[in-house]
């Protein structure tokens, strides 16, 4: 909470047309091209990293494909997450979220206006649902970011168990996965710290879908979080070593 407060303090001559501009574009999300959306929501993004001293350390975005749509399928740190990946990533992309975090506020208009799909994990209908939708999206050109741990680790830069039902979207619309791993992302909004903070960004190489078509959703999930799990583990000891 602290360092939101300080993002709103840096940047509070830009507050209140920000804000405006945020529930405008949410409230007319279908009217207004994605690029532009898209703009919006990463100027907004980088001032506020900037003013809260975030820093993103960003690697391997020449692994995020241009000429079809992707998934992207990062590890789940904290609210902070998709914050990091914005400022990270130029091209636009959608987001599967919980329900839980759908009435957060700036959360709730960033979700708006990126036509992020809200899954119930208790209402199983409602979620198979969300999967069709999303599947026919990414067929026709949109790219998605799906959290496959379901939920937040809350373990720091250990990473939880990947479920296999959150590639079947991918798999069904035969789209690159792109794995991505976040290492610090819970530290700007789940840590009660203004301290300057790097959080790193490290898209690693899509994996087409003639490598994973003869693979079940449970070994695609645990392929992609090995992947992971070695980028965070290859990291924290290269810091570990300077």
């Amino acid at each position: 909470m602290r360092r939101i407060i300080l993002m709103v303090l840096y940047n509070l001559p830009f507050v209140p047309y920000w804000w405006w501009q945020l529930c405008h574009f949410a409230k007319h999300t279908e009217e207004i091209p994605e690029p532009e959306k898209y703009a919006l929501l990463k100027k907004i993004t980088l001032h506020a990293n900037k003013g809260g001293r975030v820093k993103i350390d960003v690697h391997g975005r020449e692994h995020i494909p241009t000429g079809e749509s992707f998934v992207f399928f990062p590890n789940h740190q904290g609210l902070f997450d998709v914050l990091a990946i914005i400022e990270a990533c130029d091209q636009p992309f959608s987001v599967v979220a919980k329900k839980e975090v759908k009435d957060v506020p700036f959360l709730k208009q960033v979700f708006r206006i990126m036509k992020a799909k809200i899954m119930d994990r208790e209402d199983v209908r409602q979620s198979l649902q969300v999967i069709l939708s999303v599947t026919e999206e990414v067929k026709n050109g949109r790219n998605y970011l799906i959290f496959p741990e379901g939920t937040r680790s809350k373990q720091g830069n250990q990473v939880g168990d990947f479920k296999g039902g959150s590639f079947k979207c991918a798999v069904k619309a035969r789209a690159p996965i792109v794995p991505v791993a976040l290492l610090n992302a819970f530290e700007p909004f789940d840590r009660n710290s203004i301290a300057p903070v790097t959080v790193q960004v490290h898209f690693l190489e899509p994996i087409f879908y003639e490598e994973y078509k003869d693979l079940k959703t449970t070994a695609i999930a645990e392929l992609v979080r090995e992947r992971i799990v070695k980028t965070i583990a290859e990291q924290e000891k290269e810091a570990a070593i300077k």
